[in-house]
């Protein structure tokens, strides 16, 4: 599990609690395993896994997965207005919502990401909550991919 419980930010229960379900049969099987394992967790839980992603387009020090992450997106070279905008934007929905803004970035850009803040900062709580959530997993599925 060491290999891979990492692929949720900072919340290496969830790798443990699939560790009572191997052996398993495939990635996707594991992953949909380790999805399982969020879905059915606790709202705290599931609160502090999005409370361990940070900020995008952050200058503060990440863990190297997330800095590679962000910087395929050009998240690593925001201009000072954009960098401006993305923490205003930040700080915003942080205080909407309790958690970081989070977006699986592979395959975008800094302004699609842009886009969807600006967007996803009207959503309600729940429907934020689960479009977190859902990104988490997005996250977790292409770490897998990388290394499976």
């Amino acid at each position: 599990m060491k290999k891979v419980g990492w692929v949720f930010e900072h919340s290496p229960w969830v790798g443990s609690l699939v560790w009572e379900s191997l052996p398993l049969n495939s990635r996707e099987e594991l992953l949909q395993t380790m999805v399982t394992v969020v879905k059915n967790a606790e709202e705290a839980l599931q609160l502090a896994l999005l409370r361990a992603h940070p900020d995008l387009g952050t200058r503060l020090k990440i863990s190297e997965v997330s800095e590679k992450e962000q910087a395929g997106a050009g998240l690593d070279r925001l201009s000072k207005d954009e960098h401006k905008e993305f923490l205003s934007l930040n700080q915003k929905y942080v205080e909407q919502f309790g958690f970081p803004f989070i977006m699986a970035v592979k395959g975008q850009t800094k302004e699609t990401i842009l886009a969807a803040m600006q967007q996803r900062v009207g959503n309600t709580y729940e429907q934020e909550f689960q479009t977190a959530l859902n990104e988490v997993y997005k996250i977790a599925g292409f770490r897998l991919n990388d290394v499976i």
